[in-house]
């Protein structure tokens, strides 16, 4: 009787079933979801039709169906990360679309999509339906003046037909047009620069007069340094929201003698609202509120009795949450969840008997789990002592090990935001690492939200600083724990986490190499050339500008490339607005200019973050080749070579 033995091979050289094809193939992104009568509905980003956004409508009695027939991109650009692109109701849709931001109008009988807002400078976002007055109340965004951009809550005729009418304006940012049931009063949230909504946000009610214009609008919660989210009303008409008066994200309700906290927690009933349309709870048919609930960065699904006040953990697989994408009606909640050993999937929950089912996987990829790496979480110390958090995947293949004595690569992931945090899904991308003899560890760096406010506001004035310590300490300790070689640490990540990566590199002696998406090197050119969204972000991370120009240049990687000695991958979309290109063509020229071995892989039509098949596998694959001409290891199989500068 024989048996087969392992394969002796170097880390990073193992042959992989998770392959960049089967990923992009095999994947989409999983949206926003709503249940409209006994329909399920959500958003899928889909690759392979160049990440079109398309909705999806599944009922019990038929066949899954596209709601918006291609080429229509269900998809909306306000404060350019937009959420919250359509609204159903009675088997009706409404969305705007990519191309012109328009709104349409899509009967679920047939038909093409019709227009019900004009061809203008015009974006919108987040509707709630008013089926008194037949209109869609909204976030508008006027663009007509690109210099100065106008966001306000908005009345659109439903039908196309009228005028739209302008609610409630005067502040840089709105969110959140919630009517209660009767129709009677509308609330919404506001913030002004420099703040971020998870800064400060206020939030108002206002009545609907008999015209459909609001009444004199009255301060309900929040301030300059409290944070509301996702104001909602229970179908008895009882305004409820989240907020982090006492330090962290908890669920409130407000009555008539004021608000009332329904559960104090240290822990987090929120996410940062990067997007619109974000929802962490809702209202079960008994009165139950059914709550997404994140402990020290790993989500549950849970429900409440606001009355007693007793909270109990539904039986889902949730350590991962989707952008809060949580849905309740009657006794049914709808979820976009994950754990370490599911991906990211669309998930129904049967409230009467806690039975939940998978209606939506975002991957279909299927290995064996010999070769998947379980995410472990780590705690470890960072500078004066403070903790900070990680999660931890070991190199793993039954097929291989690694020749006696020998450490694996470690890839640090700086993830972006930087108010994010660490996914805990499973996640091919990662075990696309994994299963090659590369270790990963995804840092929750100070900043990361799932750790209460005075965690997230760690950042603030640091960026550049507590981040890059994080990582670089993150790695270290996996080096002292004998699990990672300290000779071949790389770093990675986008946008922020791009940043990160690059000040990493720059400002540290502790990675070997780096990859850097759509990443800023620049923070001067960032503060000057973004958009209004994140025009003052940089006054709460680094400093005001432009009185703090000083500081600036102090922590702008493109200014310090001296202090630059290993190899780095730039990867940039062309038509990115968030961090333009030219943030990482200045930092190849100076990186090339000094001779260091540099590569770079310009991406036509791709925006902030890559969406279609080809270029997420072209990145992928990149990266890696990058790293076995750096680290010195021979690849399993051949992939698309990268041109790399003064190698």
């Amino acid at each position: 009787m024989t048996t087969n033995r392992p394969t002796v091979a170097p880390y990073g050289s193992w042959r992989s079933p998770i392959t960049a094809d089967a990923i992009v193939a095999e994947s989409i992104t999983i949206g926003q979801v709503a249940i409209d009568g006994d329909a399920v509905l959500w958003t899928e980003g889909r690759p392979s039709e160049g990440g079109r956004n398309v909705i999806m409508r599944m009922t019990p009695d038929g066949p899954v169906a596209d709601v918006n027939p291609a080429p229509f991109n269900a998809r909306t650009r306000v404060h350019e990360y937009g959420g919250g692109a359509w609204i159903a109701d009675g088997g009706t849709v409404w969305f705007s679309n990519f191309d012109d931001q328009r709104i349409y109008r899509q009967e679920l009988d047939g038909g093409e999509p019709q227009p019900i807002t004009p061809d203008a400078p015009l974006r919108y976002a987040d509707a709630n339906l008013d089926r008194q007055r037949n209109r869609l109340i909204c976030v508008r965004e006027d663009h007509a003046d690109p210099e100065n951009i106008i966001n306000a809550i908005a009345a659109v005729p439903a039908d196309g037909d009228g005028e739209q009418v302008v609610l409630a304006e005067g502040w840089d940012f709105v969110s959140s047009p919630r009517l209660s049931p009767d129709g009677a009063t509308l609330t919404w949230l506001s913030w002004n620069h420099p703040n971020m909504p998870w800064d400060g946000t206020h939030l108002w009610a206002a009545p609907v007069q008999d015209h459909g214009t609001l009444g004199e609008a009255t301060l309900v919660a929040g301030g300059e340094h409290v944070s509301v989210f996702q104001p909602d009303w229970s179908p008895d008409g009882v305004l409820h929201y989240v907020s982090d008066e006492s330090g962290w994200w908890n669920l409130y309700r407000h009555r008539d003698d004021g608000p009332q906290a329904l559960y104090p927690d240290d822990a987090e009933y929120a996410r940062p609202q990067w997007a619109f349309a974000s929802r962490t709870y809702g209202f079960a048919g008994n009165g139950d509120i059914v709550c997404a609930v994140n402990r020290r960065g790993a989500w549950s699904l849970n429900r409440l009795n606001p009355d007693n006040g007793i909270m109990q953990a539904l039986n889902v697989p949730a350590g991962e949450m989707g952008r809060g994408d949580l849905v309740v009606s009657g006794v049914t909640a709808v979820v976009v969840a994950g754990d370490a050993e599911r991906p990211m999937s669309l998930m129904r929950i049967n409230l009467t008997d806690g039975y939940w089912d998978t209606l939506k996987a975002a991957s279909t990829t299927h290995v064996d789990a010999g070769y998947i790496s379980p995410a472990q979480t780590i705690e470890f110390p960072s500078n004066e002592g403070r903790p900070a958090y990680a999660l931890y995947y070991a190199p793993r293949n039954p097929e291989y090990v690694a020749p006696e004595g020998a450490l694996p690569p470690l890839l640090a992931l700086s993830h972006g935001g930087p108010t994010g945090a660490a996914q805990g899904a499973l996640d091919m991308s990662v075990q696309y690492w994994t299963s090659r003899g590369i270790a990963v560890v995804d840092v929750n760096y100070g900043g990361s939200v799932g750790y209460g406010r005075a965690y997230r506001q760690l950042l603030n004035g640091n960026w550049g600083i507590v981040d890059v310590d994080d990582c670089a300490n993150a790695a270290l300790h996996l080096v002292h724990q004998g699990l990672a070689d300290g000779d071949r640490l790389a770093i990675r990540g986008g946008s922020a986490g791009g940043y990160t990566t690059l000040a990493a590199l720059t400002f540290r002696n502790v990675f070997a190499a780096g990859a850097s998406y759509y990443g800023v090197s620049d923070l001067t050119a960032l503060a000057a050339d973004t958009h209004k969204f994140e025009s003052r972000y940089l006054d709460r991370l680094v400093a005001p500008y432009p009185e703090g120009k000083d500081t600036y240049e102090r922590r702008s990687p493109i200014n310090h490339t001296d202090g630059l000695s290993c190899p780095i991958i730039l990867l940039q979309g062309l038509e990115d607005r968030i961090v333009p290109p030219n943030q990482a063509e200045m930092m190849f020229d100076a990186v090339r200019a000094k001779g260091i071995p540099c590569a770079y892989l310009p991406f036509e039509g791709e925006q902030h973050g890559f969406r279609r098949a080809e270029n997420i596998k072209r990145a992928l694959e990149a990266e890696l080749y990058f790293y076995s001409q750096v680290f010195g290891f021979d690849l399993a199989d051949p992939v698309q070579p990268v041109e790399i500068e003064n190698l």
